[in-house]
């Protein structure tokens, strides 16, 4: 846990930037909206105006992807890290986690991590695109199907992170003027 604050430190600028984006894109999208409605029917002259917007808003729709992008290989490190290490192998945590290294036998902790994924999620602006909208909500619990198996002290970490990034985004959008509401998909 304390490795992820850590690293949420590090990455606070980088982090706070790509909020800062998201926070702007959840601004604008009404705009953007009422743009789709309003060009539904030309495709190409609806590109080019929300490419025209974004320039003028100066946003850029994939400003929230860089910070994912880097935190992956330390995922992945911490994960061999956790499966190869000797030293916590049979180590207890707290309550029934007695082997970071291990599954969680109870799968409380993968529970956990779905719920704080999808609040994440929901609190992250709603594509334009319907289809894009629920992939968004489709992605964070086919990974949480993976997670039922992966080490107890990765999940743990990712959980961390995802409370860490939840607070974060909250006072971001907060002292942006972006007041931070839950953007659930029309299914």
């Amino acid at each position: 846990m304390a490795l992820v604050v850590l690293l949420k430190v590090l990455f606070y600028p980088l982090n706070a930037k790509a909020y800062a984006s998201m926070a702007k894109m959840k601004a604008i999208g009404p705009k953007i909206t009422d743009m789709r409605e309003r060009l539904k029917d030309n495709p190409q002259q609806m590109q080019m105006e929300m490419m025209r917007i974004y320039r003028e808003e100066k946003v850029n729709p994939m400003g929230g992807c860089l910070p994912i992008m880097i935190q992956i290989p330390v995922f992945i490190a911490l994960y061999w890290v956790l499966l190869s290490s000797v030293e916590m192998r049979g180590a207890p945590w707290i309550g029934w986690i007695q082997d970071l290294s291990t599954k969680d036998p109870y799968f409380i902790l993968p529970i956990v991590m779905t719920l704080t994924t999808l609040l994440q999620t929901a609190l992250n602006p709603l594509p334009p695109d319907p289809l894009q909208a629920k992939l968004m909500w489709f992605m964070p619990l086919v990974f949480s199907v993976m997670f039922f198996f992966f080490p107890a002290g990765l999940v743990l970490y990712w959980i961390t992170n995802n409370l860490l990034t939840i607070a974060q985004q909250w006072f971001i959008n907060t002292r942006m003027g972006v007041p931070p509401k839950f953007n659930l998909p029309k299914f």
